[in-house]
């Protein structure tokens, strides 16, 4: 398993190379968030904020918990902050598991807690405004599924 907070940008070809290697991994799932332009007003930067060691620590903890929900052989998540444009990659899951259902639903559930509940504070600057990110509620009725 690893956990990567970080400011830089990361290559997922690079990333996944040798992740999930094993005998008894049957599927690989990978998934890659973009930041994305707001649709009426141009977006100039998305700031992620976050508590270094807190976020690291709350990252490894669901990580753990999807690894023994899933039985999954191998956990990836890489997370940046700072200042990031639209089309660069905010995010990276990745999971192995023996079996495809467990590497996407474990996937999911990760992306879920991603986006809703991990310690991450997201402001959308554009020339207008900078404004806080609130949560949305079908983020939280995603995670309520789980």
């Amino acid at each position: 398993m690893r956990i990567v907070v970080q400011e830089q940008d990361f290559s997922a070809a690079t990333e996944t190379a040798d992740f999930g290697k094993g005998p008894d991994v049957g599927a690989v799932v990978t998934f890659s968030g973009i930041v994305r332009d707001l649709p009426d007003d141009p977006l100039q930067q998305m700031v992620i904020e976050h508590y270094p060691g807190m976020t690291e620590k709350a990252l490894t903890k669901i990580a753990q918990e999807a690894s023994t929900r899933w039985d999954l052989r191998d956990v990836l998540v890489i997370h940046r902050y700072g200042a990031l444009s639209p089309g660069e990659q905010i995010m990276m899951v990745a999971t192995a598991a023996r079996h495809r259902a467990q590497a996407f639903e474990a996937a999911e559930y990760l992306m879920d807690y991603l986006k809703s509940r991990a310690p991450f504070w997201k402001k959308e600057v554009t020339a207008a405004s900078a404004d806080w990110v609130d949560a949305k509620d079908s983020d939280e009725a995603a995670l309520d599924r789980w």
